[in-house]
C-alpha cells in the first residue's frame, strides 16, 4: 500500500510538472542571406522553407483545451537580424479588438502576440516584444523569472501586420544588436515562448507552460530556440544626440531654452552595455499624475523618465513598496519636483555568465541653494541554484564633502515547482546606512518575506523594520521608524458547475498590515481587511465588497486640512468599500470605487470614477473624478480631483496625447500636450507645450506656458 500510494504521488507530481509542456517544444530558425520585406504578409521563399509551430493550449478560459483559432509561428533570420512570423488565423476577423496603434500601448486589453526571448538561456531574463493587428508595438526587460518587469524599456525594433478575411498576420524584425547575449558558446540555445490573446473570446494562447499557475514570463517553463548558428558579432556603437529648442512664456516675461546634449552606448561586450550621458534632459517627459494626501506620511511618485526606468529593476533589493534604498528621483529633481540640472552621467548594464551587475553615476550641477551632487549605485546580484539569487547593493550620495551610503545585501529562494508545479518565493534582504561624518549602527532596515502566488490560493506574509535613525539619503520611506507585520491569504475557485459566467471568485479572510513605532513598540497604524464576495466574470467585468478595520496613532496633532486638526491619540474605525469595473477591451468601459464609515474620530466617504472611450484606433478619451467628503468633529472639508486624457494616433509612429488635471488642494489646472514622431526606428521627435492655470477665485488665470520642441536621433558607428 505504501508503494502504491507513493507510486501515485510521484505520478501526480510528473504529470503536474509536464502536463504544461506541448511538443514540439523546440523551435527550429531558419537561415536565409535573402533581404525580407517587411510588410507583414509572409511571402518571402524563406518563410514557406521555414519550420512552422502550432501546438498552442488554452490557458483561458478553458485551461489545457486546443486553441479554437489556428495559431502558427516561424522563425528565420539573416546575419544580423531576428525575423518572427505569425500567422493568426480567425473566423470572425472583422472583431478583432485592435483600437491601439501608439508606441508602447497597452496590451491587456487588445488582441495580441507576444514573443519572449531568453537570450541568456538562464531560466530568469528574457526581452519581451507585443504587437497587435494596427502593428502598434510595445516591450520590456523581464528579470528574475517575472518578479521583474520593466515596461519602460525600449528596444530598436519594428512590425508590421496585415488583416485579411482569413485574420491577422505579422513580421517582426528584431536586430540582434537589440538583444543581448553570450557569444562563448559554439551554437547559440535561447529560451522561447510564444502567447496569442483573443479578446472577445477572452481566450489566451500559450505555446510553452500554459498552467493557470504559470504565465509568459516565467521562463524557466519556455521552450527552445535552436539553428543560430550564423549570427555575425560586431563592436556595436550608439550615438544619440538631442537638441531642443524652445521657451517659458509668463505674464511678465520670455525665456527662451536651447541645448544639446546626448547619449553614447557602446556594447562591451554582447551582454554587458556602457552607456554615458551629457546634458541629460527629460523635457519630453508626462507630467505627475496629481494626488490627494488625507495621511501623515510622504506621496510616493513613480519614476517616469527613462533613462532611469531602463535600469530600474537592477537595483532593487526585495525590500518591498516602504523601504525603498534606491529612489531614482532624488537625482535631478528637487523635493518639489522641480528640475535640477544634470551634468554628466555613466551606466553600466548587463550580464556576465551568472553575475548581473548594474553601476550608475550621476552629477547634478548646482542650482538656487542645491549644490552640486554626485549620485552613485552599484548592484550586484549572482544566480544560484535554478532560480534563486543572492546579491548586494549600494546606494552613495557625496555632496558638500560629505559622504552618504546606503549599503546591504539581500537573498532570494525561488521556485516554480512546489508540488509539481506551484510558486514559492521566500527573501530577506538587510541594508545600513554610513556616513563620513558619523556611524551609527543603529541606522538599519530590514525585511523577511514569504509568498505563495498562485491562481486558486495566493498567502504572503513579511516582517520589516525601519529604525528610527534609517534615513537612505539616495532613497525613500514610505513612514519610518516603524516595524511590520503583514499577512494576507486569498482563496479564488472557479466554478465548474454552476454560475457558469463566473471566470473566477475572489475570497479573502485574512489581510493585514500592522505597524508599531519602532523605538517604543506602540501602535503606529493598523488594517484589516475581509473580502465577503469578489469575483470577475467570464466576459471580464469585475466586483469586490471589502469589510475593513482601520487604526492610527498619532504621537503629535495632525492637520489634516487647513484650520482642522487632529489631537494626538489612538483612533480605532471600520470601513466598507466597493470596487467594480467593465471589461477595458470594449468600446466604453468604466471602473468606480467608493470606500464609507468611520474615519478616525468622524466620519468620511471616498469615490473614485474612471471613463474611458475607445472610439476607434486613432481616438481615445479618459476621464477620472475623485472626491471625498470628511466630516470630523472638529470641521468638515471636501476634496477633488478631476483629470482627462485625449490620445489620438495617426499610425504607430505617429501619436500623442492631451492631458488635463486640477484639484481642490493646489486650484491649479495643469495641461500637457505632447505629439511624438518616429521618423526612423530609434530616432524620436517630441513637441509638448505645458500650460497652468490659476483657478483661486473661480477664474482661469495663465500663469506660465512652456513649448519646446527636442529631436533625438540614432547613429550606430
Amino acid at each position: 500500500m505504501k508503494r502504491l500510494l507513493s507510486s501515485l504521488t510521484v505520478s501526480v507530481i510528473l504529470s503536474h510538472a509536464t502536463a504544461q509542456t506541448g511538443q514540439p517544444n523546440n523551435i527550429y530558425a531558419h537561415y536565409t542571406q535573402h533581404a525580407i520585406q517587411l510588410d507583414g504578409k509572409l511571402d518571402e521563399q524563406a518563410w514557406q522553407q521555414a519550420i512552422r509551430i502550432g501546438n498552442f493550449t488554452q490557458r483561458e478560459l478553458n485551461v489545457g483545451e486546443p486553441a479554437s483559432e489556428r495559431t502558427e509561428v516561424a522563425i528565420i533570420y539573416t546575419a544580423k537580424t531576428l525575423y518572427v512570423g505569425f500567422w493568426g488565423y480567425d473566423s470572425e476577423p472583422e472583431k478583432l479588438v485592435a483600437r491601439e496603434m501608439k508606441r508602447d500601448f497597452s496590451w491587456g486589453n487588445e488582441d495580441n502576440f507576444e514573443v519572449i526571448i531568453d537570450t541568456y538561456n538562464d531560466d530568469r531574463n528574457g526581452f519581451l516584444f507585443v504587437i497587435n493587428p494596427n502593428a502598434a508595438r510595445a516591450d520590456a526587460q523581464v528579470l528574475n523569472n517575472g518578479d521583474a518587469f520593466n515596461k519602460s524599456w525600449d528596444g530598436v525594433w519594428n512590425a508590421k501586420t496585415t488583416i485579411t478575411p482569413e485574420g491577422w498576420f505579422a513580421e517582426m524584425e528584431i536586430p540582434f544588436s537589440t538583444l543581448k547575449f553570450r557569444t562563448d558558446m559554439a551554437k547559440q540555445v535561447w529560451g522561447i515562448n510564444f502567447e496569442r490573446n483573443i479578446r472577445r473570446k477572452r481566450e489566451q494562447l500559450l505555446w510553452q507552460g500554459w498552467s493557470r499557475d504559470s504565465e509568459l514570463e516565467l521562463l524557466n517553463r519556455a521552450g527552445t530556440l535552436t539553428g543560430l548558428d550564423s549570427i555575425v558579432n560586431k563592436d556595436f556603437i550608439e550615438v544619440k544626440p538631442y537638441a531642443i529648442g524652445g521657451g517659458e512664456l509668463t505674464p511678465d516675461q520670455n525665456n527662451g531654452q536651447w541645448d544639446i546634449g546626448g547619449d553614447i552606448n557602446y556594447l562591451i561586450t554582447p551582454t554587458l552595455r556602457m552607456n554615458l550621458t551629457f546634458n541629460t534632459d527629460f523635457a519630453q517627459v508626462e507630467a505627475d499624475q496629481q494626488q490627494i494626501n488625507l495621511t501623515r506620511f510622504p506621496l510616493f511618485f513613480p519614476e517616469r523618465r527613462e533613462f532611469f526606468l531602463e535600469g530600474q529593476d537592477f537595483f532593487d533589493m526585495g525590500m518591498g513598496n516602504q523601504i525603498i534604498p534606491f529612489y531614482s528621483r532624488r537625482i535631478g529633481l528637487a523635493e518639489d519636483r522641480s528640475t535640477v540640472p544634470i551634468i554628466a552621467g555613466a551606466r553600466l548594464l548587463g550580464k556576465v555568465k551568472n553575475s548581473t551587475l548594474g553601476v550608475m553615476s550621476i552629477q547634478t550641477a548646482n542650482r538656487d541653494s542645491i549644490p552640486t551632487t554626485n549620485y552613485s549605485v552599484m548592484s550586484w546580484r549572482q544566480d544560484v541554484l535554478e532560480q534563486s539569487s543572492v546579491g548586494i547593493l549600494s546606494a552613495n550620495k557625496y555632496e558638500n564633502g560629505r559622504l552618504h551610503s546606503t549599503t546591504g545585501a539581500y537573498g532570494l529562494y525561488s521556485t516554480s515547482k512546489l508540488f509539481g508545479d506551484k510558486n514559492l518565493n521566500i527573501g530577506a534582504a538587510f541594508t545600513q546606512n554610513y556616513n563620513s561624518d558619523g556611524f551609527n549602527g543603529k541606522a538599519n532596515a530590514n525585511r523577511i518575506y514569504l509568498s505563495y502566488p498562485n491562481d486558486k490560493v495566493e498567502f504572503d506574509m513579511a516582517w520589516q523594520r525601519s529604525a528610527a535613525a534609517f534615513n537612505p539619503e539616495m532613497g525613500f520611506l514610505r513612514r519610518d521608524n516603524f516595524q511590520e507585520f503583514y499577512t494576507e491569504l486569498e482563496w479564488k475557485p472557479r466554478p465548474k458547475n454552476f454560475l457558469k459566467w463566473i471566470r473566477q471568485f475572489s475570497f479573502k479572510g485574512l489581510d493585514m498590515n500592522y505597524f508599531i513605532f519602532d523605538d517604543t513598540g506602540n501602535l503606529q497604524s493598523f488594517f484589516y481587511e475581509v473580502r465577503p464576495l469578489g469575483f470577475e466574470t467570464r466576459s471580464g467585468e469585475f466586483f469586490e465588497f471589502n469589510l475593513q478595520r482601520r487604526a492610527e496613532n498619532f504621537r503629535e496633532p495632525f492637520e489634516i486640512s487647513e484650520g482642522i486638526t487632529i489631537p494626538e491619540g489612538e483612533y480605532w474605525y471600520n470601513r466598507m468599500e466597493i470596487q467594480a469595473a467593465t471589461f477595458e477591451g470594449r468600446p466604453l468601459s468604466g471602473y468606480t470605487k467608493i470606500s464609507w464609515g468611520d474615519f478616525l474620530d468622524g466620519k468620511s466617504t471616498e469615490s473614485q470614477f474612471e471613463l474611458e472611450w475607445r472610439a476607434n484606433r486613432y481616438f481615445k478619451i479618459g476621464a477620472n473624478y475623485e472626491k471625498n467628503w470628511i466630516d470630523l468633529p472638529r470641521g468638515s472639508f471636501d476634496t477633488d480631483l478631476i483629470g482627462t486624457r485625449i490620445s489620438y494616433a495617426v499610425n504607430p509612429n505617429l501619436f500623442g496625447s492631451l492631458f488635463s488635471q486640477w484639484n481642490s488642494e493646489d486650484e491649479e489646472v495643469l495641461l500637457n500636450f505632447r505629439l511624438q514622431w518616429i521618423p526612423i526606428i530609434g530616432a524620436d521627435f517630441f513637441f509638448i507645450i505645458n500650460q497652468a492655470y490659476d483657478t483661486t477665485g473661480g477664474t482661469w488665470t495663465l500663469e506660465r506656458t512652456t513649448i519646446l520642441g527636442k529631436l533625438i536621433w540614432r547613429f550606430v558607428i
